[in-house]
């Protein structure tokens, strides 16, 4: 019997630390590999481009757009491969300062004393030649108005009658009748035998992708907030929106009532039928 550390004490301890776990992008792929999944495998799943897919797994997070496209893409493939997002989030912002933003600093206890201007007195005398002003004035208006009231009662004895002044009759006007609000077909200005689609990034910016029937590109790249983008096509119209959340979507004059959230990526076609009844 030997007396000592056993050979299970004396293995190296495992370096648990933050620099040996892996990155968010490294992460990412080894979850891919072992799931037996490809780029490609990845990117028809999840709709999200290869060639961002490829940049992500290299940690290079300038294709995505932004932070907030960034979190969306790592959320999407994280659950792709089998992966708990929330850890690869935190670590994506605390790489790349994502966190919470530095407190203010406080406002000095003190402040320099302001010079403050005396208060004066009241003018007493500015007050009495004003009322005496006043007192005058008002003596001297009734004495007129009875001198006037006199002459009119001795033009009425004499039999005079005072000349009644004319009354200008108020001309009437015609109400203007109300304007009829647009209706959502007038606002699209959407023709019966096309698809028109409108995208308006409302509520934030976006990336954008639209495709005619054929596969020829009409658009791709970010709308910002408050910008608006409008497609036209005989047949239909091919849509990727990087963030969902942020779009409002107009089709043939009818608004598109999804409850999309922020940071989500939708790949959406519409015809010149859509959006259906019922």
């Amino acid at each position: 019997m030997s007396i000592g550390n056993s050979p299970e004490d004396e293995r190296p301890f495992e370096d648990v630390s933050e620099e040996a776990r892996p990155s968010v992008g490294r992460a990412l792929q080894q979850a891919r590999i072992a799931a037996g999944l490809t780029v490609d495998d990845v990117s028809t799943a999840t709709r999200v481009r290869i060639g961002i897919v490829r940049a992500i797994e290299a940690d290079d997070f300038a294709p995505c757009g932004g932070d907030v496209y960034a979190r969306g893409h790592i959320r999407t493939l994280a659950k792709a491969v089998r992966l708990d997002p929330a850890p690869l989030i935190e670590r994506f912002e605390a790489d790349h300062g994502g966190g919470r933003p530095a407190p203010t600093p406080a406002a000095p206890l003190f402040e320099a004393e302001r010079i403050r201007p005396e208060r004066r007195g009241p003018n007493w005398t500015a007050a009495m030649v004003a009322a005496i002003v006043v007192v005058i004035g008002f003596v001297g208006f009734t004495m007129v108005k009875g001198g006037d009231d006199d002459g009119a009662k001795e033009n009425v004895a004499e039999g005079t009658q005072p000349s009644k002044s004319a009354t200008p009759t108020p001309k009437s006007e015609k109400t203007a009748a109300p304007e009829p609000e647009p209706s959502d077909s007038a606002i699209a200005a959407a023709p019966q035998d096309k698809v028109t689609v409108k995208v308006s990034a409302a509520d934030g910016r976006s990336w954008i992708s639209a495709k005619e029937h054929s596969g020829r590109l009409l658009f791709d790249g970010l709308l910002k907030q408050g910008d608006s983008k409008t497609f036209q096509d005989s047949t239909k119209i091919n849509l990727v929106l990087g963030d969902a959340g942020a779009i409002d979507l107009f089709v043939n004059g009818k608004k598109i009532e999804d409850d999309w959230q922020p940071g989500a990526v939708e790949r959406l076609t519409y015809t010149k039928g859509d959006p259906q009844a019922g």
